[in-house]
């Protein structure tokens, strides 16, 4: 069996996404999740790369994206696991899940999107204490095999650019 590996993820320095520019480089507060973290910083949203907040979820842009417009959509409470959800979030979180596809189909013209959840460890996620569901948009001919065969991300836009795209396609109002 031939091993790939995504030491990508490792290699990026404090304080820059994926594109090489600054975002709010957090670490996670005591009793907080690293997602409780960012939401609850106060830090202006253009910082965080939040998109939108709901009553009891909030979106978020992924700043290690495998694609550009890589959403995540998070309960406001960290939970590992999505049975431990009260009914209310549950159905919150899939509403919002909905909207953010509808929002990322519309801003970025997929061929088709991932949506999913990695929960636990042998599941993949990479913050296993608070769930969240990865909203990302797929081309037939993306090149999402690079980070594993080549040490290398293709992203043709900024982060801060795929924020103000998807951004400025939220709804304003709290739904």
């Amino acid at each position: 069996m031939e091993w790939l590996w995504s030491g990508w993820r490792l290699g990026q320095p404090d304080g820059l996404g994926s594109d090489g520019l600054p975002h709010a480089n957090l670490k996670p507060q005591p009793g907080l999740s690293l997602f409780e973290t960012i939401e609850r910083s106060g830090l202006p949203d253009e910082q965080t790369y939040i998109l939108k907040r709901w009553d009891n979820t909030f979106a978020i842009l992924n700043v290690y994206p495998y694609n550009p417009g890589h959403v995540m959509v998070l309960p406001l409470d960290a939970v590992p696991s999505i049975t431990d959800l009260s009914d209310l979030v549950f159905h919150e979180l899939w509403a919002s899940v909905r909207q953010m596809t509808e929002i990322v189909k519309n801003v970025y013209l997929p061929a088709g999107l991932n949506v999913g959840v990695n929960e636990g460890l042998a599941g993949g996620g990479s913050q296993r204490d608070h769930l969240h569901v990865h909203v990302v948009p797929r081309w037939s001919s993306d090149t999402n095999f690079m980070s594993t065969v080549s040490d290398a991300r293709i992203l043709p836009e900024t982060l801060r650019s795929s924020w103000e795209r998807l951004r400025a396609a939220c709804p304003n109002e709290v739904d």
